[in-house]
């Protein structure tokens, strides 16, 4: 009876502990968990524009197949928008008969950025890099400042900006798909950290844009805020 109870104890002991180990493991790959998503995953994007310029007056239709859900789009996007571009980048939208400078849209999903490469940057000195690297890389000056003027207020006070500019990691997640098709496509995305100190990265290579006839270019970003 004893040894009875002696084996009854050793098995609760030892599925006790089993249990505690269990949990633990549990509790540990979920502060890694919360700790990798804490490093990687930002908000959504912010005031992607669309910008289309085709050689002559066209119909255009704009559809986006983003991985999340839009929030705002302006003009209002009825499964696509559908409008009239002109050279000179004016859109009349085939819904209200009203004139857009662009197309806009905001959405939430999940997105995970690549910040292997990319640039370390003084807030102060924000406003004299974008126009540098935005330019290089193939935005007019209307398209850079429009650019410059919604992102500057939220970057210039911090003390650094870690900026990466997405390829893959955003277009995969947010695809155009304009009719007709565009003869050159730019989509300008950055992602940005806010810095108390500087830090080593890899700078990124930048390749510039050459616009040929119907030209489509976007820009957005998104900046995570702690």
């Amino acid at each position: 009876m004893r040894k009875r109870n002696q084996i009854i104890l050793l098995v609760g002991v030892t599925v006790a502990t089993i249990l505690a180990l269990l949990l633990m493991a549990l509790f540990v790959r979920s502060l890694l968990s919360k700790r990798i998503e804490s490093l990687y995953r930002f908000p959504a994007p912010e005031k992607p524009v669309i910008y289309l310029y085709p050689p002559e007056p066209t119909e255009v239709t704009v559809r986006l197949e983003y991985n999340g859900v839009l929030d705002y789009t302006y003009p209002a996007y009825d499964n696509g928008w559908s409008v009239t571009a002109h050279p000179n980048g004016v859109l009349t939208n085939h819904h209200d008969g009203m004139e857009y400078s662009y197309l806009f849209w905001e959405g939430h999903g999940q997105a995970h950025y690549d910040f292997s490469k990319g640039f370390v940057v003084k807030g102060e000195d924000t406003a004299v890099f974008l126009q540098e690297k935005l330019s290089y890389m193939g935005l007019l000056p209307r398209e850079y400042n429009e650019f410059i003027v919604y992102w500057l207020p939220r970057m210039q006070n911090n003390a650094y900006n870690l900026i990466a500019f997405q390829d893959r990691a955003y277009t995969d997640t947010a695809q155009l798909i304009v009719t007709p098709a565009p003869d050159s496509m730019l989509r300008v995305f950055m992602a940005c950290k806010p810095l108390d100190e500087p830090l080593e990265v890899e700078e990124q290579t930048l390749a510039p844009f050459t616009r040929s006839g119907f030209t489509v270019v976007e820009w957005g970003g998104c900046l995570r805020s702690e």
